[in-house]
């Protein structure tokens, strides 16, 4: 039998609210497992976390890191990466303040900021941006989501962006149309499927905290379960659409999500200048460590 150091840690918790759970599996090398043992992980784990995480140091502040959810190879997962960066970060020795981390993931090598002693969060720099120029109609939205045209807020327009997952980004009028929604699983897949999408986020700028910017509520069907608590991809696929429409200058903003009105996880959301030149969207939070053991394959 293989043996791996794991834990379960709900990413984007707070006192308040449960965060989003994710699996960590802490490798020495990824020649120690395979890609099948890997989904054969996150299958035996599903319902227990969203995705799980393999992750292994291959270098001076440097890792890799695969995700994997119980139907498939997620090429980025934002959840995942907050609650293990998080972990990393808050018990490694001599950790500077706003010192960096790199990782390298599918999507290509992301930045990585230690803040947790100013903000007790981390912050993960999104993959670059892809916008589709794909148009889906209004009455096909609202069916896969099982909502009325009304709901929809007719003063910004949905659009797709790649943020690490391709995501529909949907504008919704008020905060009880957002928190009603409640689209029926295999509907929304099937969507999901023959659009060519892996997460719809909905948004509204009507929030149960005036401190916060938006709310969101995160659909995955694709990934094998409906919806997504706290998310990091989904967000800064909006953080990119909001950029991209006009209505966020880039400034440190919070993000209200789930569907509790009064009891939502907190996502932060700010913005840096890539060396590239392109504006790059950074999401920010922290975690909570629940279990902590081993994983026998």
């Amino acid at each position: 039998m293989k043996k791996f150091t794991f834990k379960k840690i709900d990413a984007f918790a707070s006192g308040l609210s449960t965060g989003n759970p994710a699996g960590a599996i802490y490798l020495d090398s990824f020649n120690g497992i395979s890609g099948q043992e890997m989904q054969r992980i996150a299958l035996e784990l599903r319902g227990f976390v969203s995705e799980v995480g393999y992750i292994a140091k291959v270098g001076p502040d440097r890792y890799q890191v695969r995700y994997f959810s119980s139907e498939k190879e997620v090429e980025f997962c934002g959840h995942a990466t907050i609650a293990i960066m998080y972990d990393l970060l808050k018990s490694r020795e001599h950790s500077a303040a706003g010192s960096k981390v790199f990782l390298e993931t599918n999507m290509g090598v992301l930045d990585v900021e230690d803040r947790i002693a100013a903000e007790d969060c981390v912050y993960i720099t999104a993959p670059v941006p892809g916008y589709s120029r794909t148009k889906i109609g209004q009455e096909e939205i609202c069916k896969a989501l099982g909502i009325s045209l009304d709901a929809i807020d007719p003063n910004i327009p949905a659009g797709i962006v790649n943020a690490g997952n391709e995501t529909l980004c949907v504008p919704i009028g008020s905060l009880d149309a957002l928190l009603e929604i409640a689209p029926d699983y295999q509907t929304l897949k099937a969507f999901c499927s023959t659009k060519g999408l892996d997460v719809v986020t909905v948004f509204t700028d009507h929030v149960a905290d005036s401190a916060s910017r938006y709310r969101t509520r995160v659909f995955a069907a694709p990934f094998g379960y409906l919806e997504d608590p706290a998310t990091g991809s989904g967000n800064a696929a909006l953080g990119y659409h909001l950029l991209q429409k006009d209505r966020w200058k880039g400034e440190n903003i919070i993000l209200e999500q789930n569907e509790h009105r009064t009891r939502p996880n907190i996502i932060k959301l700010s913005t840096k200048k890539g060396s590239d030149g392109i504006l790059r969207v950074a999401f920010g939070g922290a975690a909570i460590t629940r279990i902590e053991g081993h994983y026998l394959v």
